[in-house]
């Protein structure tokens, strides 16, 4: 299976697309049709266990793909209505606040989950106020990139709640286990027994209760080729936010577990009972225990919701697994912190970029860019700051760097991305000497990121991203210069459509090479590097062989929906075991030594670059525009330091 991620935002409700295929399985027969498919595929039924139906039958049809917009209007309370949906152990209802709205203090009769989809609200659980909002990717600027954000709270049964919208207004999701008997009566259907029971072996929730979360701060579970999930349980059910790149597949096969899954982003072919049926935005379909099933998703890959009842085992062994492996990169309670607010502090921080540590310090580049990314030299700077967060120019408004890295007799070896060189940069700020400035008699372009080597030889990447309209050579490439001088052009003009992140493993016999754009019609150059980091064999006189695919980053909503491959990859750090740890728009993504996805780190903010740090080499130390943050890990940095 293959991606996730824009998840439920304000298209979840506002924009409401009727089921292409018209797509209704027959009521008649269809467990006929199941059992002989089971018996074809070889699958084996099971059933839950301590399972009691209290008779409730579900509004959503067997199979059958539907459209939120088929279900009638609820109003529930003034100024709050909802669409109301239910299987046979989970209910969903979705709410939309007028501004100021409320719903009245009232006990939740059983366990409930509540994700904040747009606006914002005060939750008062247990008669404690919990301001909740959500938030909108944005797309990345020159000066700022916000990253989304969807707030949720779980309750137990018996939980006392009250709800007030903003002055926008509030879009909310509710799931509920059992399904609240007065909610189905304001459908019109009377309700026998006045409490729904439908009780299982009760799991363990992964969450606490009454505690507010943010949706992207949970973990993605891998479960499958291309398939990411993050997976909240409660007691009875699992919520599954599944993420699938473009072109994946399930194939056919049964759970006990009923589901109820609802289409966020994207597309899929749902495959029920052997035939295609096409789900896009805001189509619902509901799946019971034991029924035949798989899915291909589109072109745009697939975000969903996926509501398991009662709680799917195997995902939730699969979630701890991941979990337990991401904390032995990322302690369990380590939290991200903001070291420095480069708005409200002097000076003023601005595009924050390619920072290294190096004796006690944390160098970095402060790039001055406007919105549209229009530079200015003379208001950029390079920063030193201490393990404290104090911080001081180093020098200021000679050179608009990027990349920095520690180099020979304490000093730093700088791209000077603007003035189309490579300089040695004393830490007091003066230029000991040019490096590098001109491949083949014409000036390099854009330098923007760096990398020595054991032999005093250096890498970079120049991804022209400088003001000049025409360029001194002929495309975007990655450079070697060795420890004599002599430059040498390791890839082909435009190999890769932009070249930046650039790192060597600690044994020096492997160069990596991330892709930040790629496949966008906006972009001058496409090619066939795409969402990948690249790993290639360096040979003994420093050139490379053997490129090869290493890690694919997970890409953002947005960037799916016009079909690019753009990751956002900028600055990467390595441990001394050969992991790497990605700045993407999707937040820091780590992976593992063999290539494989280890976990997320979410930020407010998209992340530009990063370098492990302090004494220990064991914080990971996170740029992103005008802050800087910082994160305690169990890894040890690895950074080569030249005598």
């Amino acid at each position: 299976m293959k991606s996730y991620q824009k998840t439920v935002n304000a298209a979840f409700i506002a924009s409401f697309i009727f089921c292409a295929s018209q797509c209704s399985l027959p009521s008649k027969n269809w467990e006929k049709k199941n059992n002989m498919l089971i018996e074809k595929y070889g699958f084996e039924k099971k059933a839950v266990e301590n399972n009691v139906d209290a008779g409730i039958s579900s509004n959503l049809e067997a199979g059958s793909v539907v459209n939120l917009k088929s279900f009638e209007d609820q109003i529930l309370y003034q100024g709050v209505k909802a669409k109301i949906l239910w299987g046979a152990g989970a209910m969903v209802t979705i709410l939309e606040l007028e501004p100021h709205a409320k719903i009245p203090d009232e006990l939740v009769p059983s366990e409930k989950f509540t994700f904040l989809l747009e606006g914002d609200v005060e939750y008062r659980i247990n008669g404690i106020s919990h301001p909740m909002q959500a938030l909108e990717r944005e797309a990345p600027t020159g000066i700022d990139g916000g990253t989304p954000r969807i707030e949720f709270v779980y309750l137990e049964k018996d939980s006392k709640q009250a709800v007030k919208a903003g002055a926008s207004g509030a879009k909310l999701i509710e799931v509920y286990s059992p399904q609240r008997a007065d909610y189905i009566e304001q459908t019109g259907i009377k309700v026998n027994d006045e409490t729904p029971k439908h009780f299982t072996s009760e799991a363990t929730p992964n969450i606490n209760s009454n505690q507010v979360y943010d949706l992207y701060s949970m973990q993605l579970t891998k479960i499958g080729s291309g398939a990411f999930t993050r997976l909240i349980s409660g007691k009875n059910i699992l919520l599954s936010f599944i993420y699938l790149d473009p072109e994946t597949e399930f194939e056919n096969h049964i759970h006990p577990e009923e589901q109820i899954r609802i289409a966020l982003r994207g597309s899929v072919n749902e495959i029920l009972l052997d035939e295609q049926y096409l789900m896009k935005e805001n189509d619902l379909v509901r799946i019971p225990g034991n029924f035949v099933h798989g899915v291909s998703a589109g072109d745009l890959g697939f975000d969903g919701l996926d509501i398991y009842w009662p709680s799917r085992a195997e995902y939730i062994k699969r979630e701890k697994e991941q979990k337990s492996t991401f904390e032995t990169y990322i302690p369990k309670d380590a939290e991200l912190e903001l070291v420095i607010d480069g708005k409200s502090t002097t000076p003023e921080l601005f595009f924050t970029e390619g920072p290294k540590w190096m004796n006690g310090n944390l160098y970095f580049s402060n790039m001055y860019f406007d919105e549209d990314f229009n530079a200015d030299p003379t208001r950029s700077s390079i920063v030193e700051m201490n393990s404290e967060g104090n911080y001081r120019n180093i020098t200021e408004g000679k050179m608009q760097a990027n990349g920095l890295y520690p180099y020979k007799n304490g000093n730093l070896i700088v791209c000077d991305m603007m003035g189309h060189r490579i300089v040695e940069l004393t830490t007091s700020g003066q230029v000991v000497r040019v490096l590098a400035d001109k491949f083949d008699g014409k000036p390099i372009d854009g330098p923007n990121d760096i990398v020595t080597d054991a032999k005093g030889g250096f890498y970079f990447t120049d991804p022209q991203f400088t003001m000049e309209e025409e360029k001194f050579q002929p495309g975007r490439a990655v450079y070697y210069v060795s420890a004599d001088g002599a430059i040498s052009r390791l890839t082909e003009p435009n190999e890769f459509a932009m070249p930046n992140g650039i790192l060597l493993s600690p044994d020096g016999k492997t160069l990596y090479i991330n892709n930040t754009y790629d496949k966008e019609t906006w972009y001058p150059v496409q090619s066939e590097k795409d969402n990948y980091i690249w790993a290639y064999d360096v040979n003994e006189d420093g050139s490379i062989q053997n490129g090869r695919q290493f890690a694919k980053l997970l890409l953002v909503g947005d960037v799916l929906d016009r079909k690019g491959k753009s990751s956002g990859a900028d600055g990467m750090a390595i441990d001394i075991e050969g992991n790497l740890y990605v700045a993407t728009y999707y937040g820091v993504q780590i992976f593992n030594s063999s290539g494989e996805f280890v976990g997320m780190i979410n930020l407010p903010t998209f992340p530009i670059s990063l370098s492990f740090g302090d004494d220990d080499m064991k914080t990971l130390y996170i740029v992103s525009f005008s802050n800087v943050y910082k994160i305690k890990t169990n890894k040890t940095g690895y950074i080569n330091y030249l005598n």
